[in-house]
C-alpha cells in the first residue's frame, strides 16, 4: 500500500473544510482531480472515506481513523522539514498551539511576541480550544502543544507543569464579599456574575461545578475577555471568577478587590502537553523554554 503526502494532505483539507469543493481549492486542485484522488485513496484502503451529500461531506469511521495517522504523518514530515531547514535558512518552521482562555488571553500574547520577535522563519498558530478539544488535538496531532490547567491523567501525553493559577473572586470596591473573605464559590452565587464566552474553558468548568453543587448561577454579562469583565465588574455591573493574575493586573488600573476562594480546585497547575517532547522540532521545544522562562521571572 502506497500512500502520495499530496493525497494525504488533500484528505485533510476536505476533511476540515466539509467539502470536497472547498478542500481542492485548498489544495489548488480543480474539483474532478480532487474527487478522482479519494476515490483512488478509498481504493487502495478498500474503505469509504467521507459521506456525502449535497451539502457537503462528512467523514466515516474510517474517514475519521486516517484523518488521525494522515495529521501525524504530515507533523512528522514537517518535523523533518524544520529539522533540516534548520542547517540552511536557520530557525523555520510552523507550531500549532491549543490553548485555554487563561493562556491565550493572559500569557501567550507577551510569550508569542518575544518569542517570534528574534525568530523570523517561524509561524504561530495559537487557537483558544476547551480543555478536552486540547487534549484530544495533542493526541491526534492537530496541534503541535497544548496549554491548559488542573489536573492531566490522560495516557499517551507528556505533561510539562511550568506554573501555579489561583482563580479568585473579583468585585467592585467596597463589595460585600470583601469583608467576608476567603469566602467558598458556593457563596459567591447569590450575586450577579459576569462570566466569559461560552467557548470559554472557563466557563465550561464554572458551569459544571455549579452543576455539581445542585445550584444555579445569575450570569448577568458574558463578554470576550479579562479585561472586558473586569470593566463591567468595576462599574458595579457583578462579580466575576478571575485568573489572580489577571486581577492583579487589572487592579492597577482599576477600582477592583480580589477575595481568595477557598475551594480546593481555585489553586491550578498550567502545564504544556505534547504527544512526545524529543519528536518536536527543535523551534517547538524552544518555545517551551521560553513559557517556563517567562513563568520564572
Amino acid at each position: 500500500m502506497h500512500f502520495d503526502i499530496p493525497d494525504l494532505k488533500l484528505f485533510i483539507h476536505v476533511s476540515e473544510a466539509g467539502s470536497l469543493t472547498s478542500g481542492a481549492r485548498r489544495a489548488s486542485l480543480s474539483t474532478a482531480a480532487a474527487s478522482t484522488r479519494i476515490k483512488s485513496l478509498e481504493g487502495q484502503l478498500g474503505s469509504r472515506l467521507f459521506y456525502r451529500a449535497s451539502q457537503g461531506v462528512e467523514l466515516t469511521p474510517a474517514g475519521r481513523q486516517l484523518l488521525k495517522h494522515a495529521r501525524a504523518i504530515m507533523r512528522q514530515v514537517e518535523f523533518v522539514k524544520a529539522d533540516f531547514s534548520e542547517y540552511s535558512n536557520g530557525e523555520s518552521g510552523h507550531i500549532r498551539i491549543f490553548a485555554n482562555t487563561t493562556a491565550v488571553t493572559d500569557f501567550m500574547p507577551e510569550v508569542l511576541a518575544d518569542f517570534l520577535k528574534t525568530r523570523p522563519g517561524i509561524t504561530i498558530d495559537l487557537q483558544e480550544k476547551l480543555t478536552n478539544d486540547i487534549f484530544r488535538g495533542v493526541l491526534d496531532g492537530a496541534s503541535d502543544l497544548g496549554v491548559t490547567s488542573g489536573n492531566i491523567e490522560i495516557k499517551g501525553l507528556e505533561v510539562i507543569p511550568f506554573s501555579h493559577d489561583h482563580l479568585v473572586v473579583v468585585t467592585c470596591a467596597g463589595h460585600p464579599l470583601v469583608g467576608s473573605e476567603p469566602v467558598d464559590f458556593k457563596d459567591t452565587l447569590p450575586y450577579p456574575h459576569i462570566g466569559l464566552h461560552e467557548g470559554s474553558t472557563l466557563t465550561q468548568f464554572l458551569k459544571s461545578e455549579v452543576a455539581r453543587l445542585g445550584e444555579r448561577a445569575a450570569i448577568r454579562m458574558q463578554v470576550y475577555g479579562f479585561e472586558q469583565a473586569c470593566r463591567m465588574i468595576e462599574a458595579g455591573v457583578g462579580i466575576g471568577i478571575l485568573p489572580e493574575s489577571s486581577a492583579k493586573r487589572y487592579q492597577q488600573t482599576m477600582q477592583l478587590d480580589i477575595v481568595a476562594l477557598t475551594d480546593a480546585w481555585a489553586s491550578r497547575e498550567r502545564s504544556v502537553i505534547v504527544r512526545e517532547l524529543e519528536s518536536l522540532p527543535e523551534a517547538g521545544k524552544a518555545l517551551i523554554r521560553s513559557i517556563q522562562a517567562y513563568h520564572q521571572t
